[in-house]
């Protein structure tokens, strides 16, 4: 049998895997990527991306290919409930930055814009730049076998699914980024909370024009509610692929009610009655069955095996997260895997994956389960339920819109449940605002912040170590750039204030003695990132003698207030060797500050 050796192997070759797989090609590490089907996403799936997984593709020096495939939030920024697209709407409400009250939150949270891009469309566009990085990505090798060694490695049985052949793969990591049925999370026996198979789903991909029906109130999804439904999608919710003649239908289905049918008649039939609109002309172009899961890994890192995307977290779209925390899990464990395998950090590092990304996944799942008990209470409020008479329902919805005396009582209560969809939709502050609290690669400097503002709809930006880089517009060079296009790029930088100029020296012989890259990047007033608008100064929270030390992804590791003792050199050393790994932990959080 054939063998090959690899620093790491990405199984799977989905949106986490292919970001891993382009992430890894620039550190130029050694890593391949298998996917057990014969190539990218068939069909639509995931479609949301939002700020934070654009700023990642920005960094990559990818945004600008995924923006040309994509279409902007913004240009669909309401969310539509009706009956049919050509009978009662129902309500509406603005999304995605699309309404005037939201521009300057999500204008002022990020230089990018989030973007309706199906995983269909936005796959092809990672996966054609991590080869031309360099990627080895194969598509149609299944991995059937997995074992860690006892000398720490990882070994992989990979059939090629063409051919029959087998070949053996060894591995100093391994990456499960499998999906939901993942076979690395299986084999190698990680372990889960959560319930499973919660709802059973059909999705039909469709094609037809409906441009006559939507154009005036442009979204990504519009949410169909008939009487005689009260599921979690009403009768059903369509969703925008390609404006205006390309969609996906998505409806849930009752299991003990028998085997759907899902024939081409059965679907068109189906998008008929949910639509409205009796001899809609339509192409059936793919259908699929799914399951809304609730399951979180209890663990992201198992001896040299990770689990990232969704083989470690599973839970149901109506949040539009999934892929956007599979392209960050990507993100965060790139960079620590790199300078694990180059021998600049310790492999105590990689324990930070977890400590800082099962927090999040679990919070993701627990608001994605939120917010499908949000939408059930909308058909809830309308009065409709199963088995419910068209009569009973409709005359419901009739008195809900009447001069009643208690319509107007069922009115505040529906304008109640719709704004409860802002959670879903706009979750703007659950979207940037992951902190890391308890994390190895993290020097804490006393607790965070208090949130000021609801810290789901809201981002509240902070230096504190463990917080994301904020962004604000700098010039350099004559042109305004954000700050957060300032660091990142594989590297780990150092942020200082007007008066820093004593941590340039400083950072110039930590760097000669770890063997990493630290460039120092002075803002302020009149500086050469200069802070024309004042904007980071609002931001940044040190002083002009402090300084930042931000990790290649982008978060905050550690900073410095001000210039008190000991020196800057001695300062620094000590953070960097912390987080590296170079020193022991102590009890608690180190806090030389």
């Amino acid at each position: 049998m054939k063998e090959m050796e690899v620093d790491v192997l990405i199984v799977g070759a989905g949106v986490t895997g292919l970001t891993l797989a382009l992430l890894l090609a620039d550190f130029k590490v050694s890593a391949l990527a298998i996917s057990k089907h014969r190539g990218t996403a068939p069909s639509p799936r995931a479609h949301i991306t939002n700020q934070r997984t654009m700023e990642v593709f920005r960094d990559l020096g990818v945004e600008e290919r995924v923006r040309k495939v994509s279409v902007p939030l913004p240009g669909l920024g309401n969310s539509v409930m009706a009956t049919g697209l050509a009978d009662l709407e129902i309500a509406r409400y603005r999304c995605y930055g699309g309404g005037p009250h939201q521009l300057t939150d999500f204008q002022e949270a990020s230089p990018c814009e989030m973007v309706n891009s199906p995983q269909h469309i936005l796959e092809p566009v990672m996966l054609e730049c991590a080869r031309e990085r360099g990627a080895d990505v194969r598509f149609y090798n299944e991995m059937v076998f997995i074992e860690q060694t006892a000398s720490g490695g990882v070994v992989a049985r990979i059939l090629q699914r063409e051919t029959g052949e087998e070949y053996l793969v060894r591995a100093r990591y391994v990456v499960g980024a499998d999906g939901g049925r993942s076979t690395v999370a299986e084999q190698l026996g990680f372990g889960f909370r959560g319930q499973p198979e919660l709802i059973s789903m059909i999705s039909a991909w469709i094609e037809v024009d409906l441009a006559e029906y939507t154009t005036h109130r442009p979204s990504s999804i519009y949410w169909m509610l008939q009487p005689g439904s009260a599921y979690w999608v009403g009768s059903g919710t369509l969703i925008t692929v390609k404006p205006w003649n390309e969609w996906m239908l998505n409806w849930q289905y009752d299991p003990t009610d028998g085997e759907p049918d899902t024939s081409d008649a059965a679907v068109i039939e189906r998008v008929r009655s949910v639509l409205g609109l009796p001899g809609l002309e339509l192409k059936v172009k793919d259908v699929s069955r799914w399951q809304v899961n609730n399951i979180i890994a209890t663990e992201y890192r198992r001896g040299n095996v990770f689990l990232a995307g969704d083989a470690a977290h599973r839970h149901p779209p109506s949040s539009g997260l999934g892929s956007n925390t599979c392209v960050q899990d990507a993100y965060n464990l790139a960079w620590k895997l790199a300078l694990v395998l180059l021998g600049k950090a310790e492999d105590s590092l990689l324990d930070s994956y977890h400590q800082e990304r099962q927090p999040v996944g679990q919070q993701i799942v627990e608001h994605a389960i939120q917010t499908l008990h949000n939408m059930i209470r909308v058909p809830e409020v309308l009065g409709f339920g199963r088995n419910q008479s068209k009569e009973d329902g409709y005359k419901s919805l009739h008195h809900l819109f009447s001069d009643s005396p208690e319509a107007k009582t069922r009115l505040g209560k529906l304008r109640e449940a719709v704004n409860l969809q802002n959670k879903r939709s706009n979750a703007l502050g659950l979207q940037l605002g992951h902190r890391y609290e308890h994390s190895g690669a993290v020097l804490a400097d006393g607790p965070f912040p208090k949130r000021v503002r609801d810290p789901i709809l809201y981002y509240e930006p902070t230096t504190h170590p463990g917080g994301y880089m904020p962004h604000a517009w700098v010039e350099y060079e004559k042109r305004l750039v954000s700050t957060l296009d300032i660091v990142g790029h594989g590297r780990f930088g150092l942020i200082v204030g007007a008066a820093g100029k004593a941590w340039i020296p400083a950072a110039a012989q930590v760097s000669q003695e770890l063997g990493i890259d630290l460039p120092v990047y002075m803002i302020g007033a009149r500086c050469p990132y200069d802070d024309v608008y004042g904007e980071w100064e609002a931001r940044q929270e040190i002083t002009r003698w402090g300084a930042l030390l931000v990790r290649p992804d982008r978060h905050i590791a550690w900073r410095a207030h001000d210039k008190r003792a000991p020196s800057h050199e001695e300062r620094l050393r000590f953070a960097l060797k912390q987080i590296l790994g170079h020193v022991a932990k102590t009890n608690g959080d180190a806090k030389l500050v």
